[in-house]
């Protein structure tokens, strides 16, 4: 059975921007799109390990992906796959948006 915790509210993430939450096993981004959906990877590129949050965050919907700072990889929100021609994957974690508050998956 999953277990869920509340994270922060909707607005504290800025629309196309990120937030951190900090986790035993390394920070977890979680990112936003224009909209109300909300996303939740490790804050690792799974190239050489650079601060997705910190990338900027463009598209929509399932669409929405992050550009690493660091080398320009591009990084899938909805599964954490990194766009080809590169590849690679930054763990995703569930996340979801409920009258205003964003929840994780514990």
């Amino acid at each position: 059975m999953s277990q869920w915790k509340p994270v922060c509210q909707l607005d504290d993430i800025p629309p196309l921007g990120s937030r951190i939450v900090a986790d035993a096993e390394g920070d977890i981004a979680l990112f936003r799109d224009s909209g109300t959906q909300v996303f939740a990877l490790r804050d690792r590129c799974p190239h050489k390990g650079g601060p997705l949050s910190q990338g900027i965050v463009h598209g929509a919907g399932e669409s929405t992906r992050v550009t690493c700072p660091l080398h320009g990889w591009h990084i899938a929100l909805n599964s954490g796959e990194a766009c080809a021609p590169d590849v690679g994957c930054a763990k995703k974690f569930a996340a979801r948006v409920e009258n205003g508050t964003v929840w994780l998956e514990a």
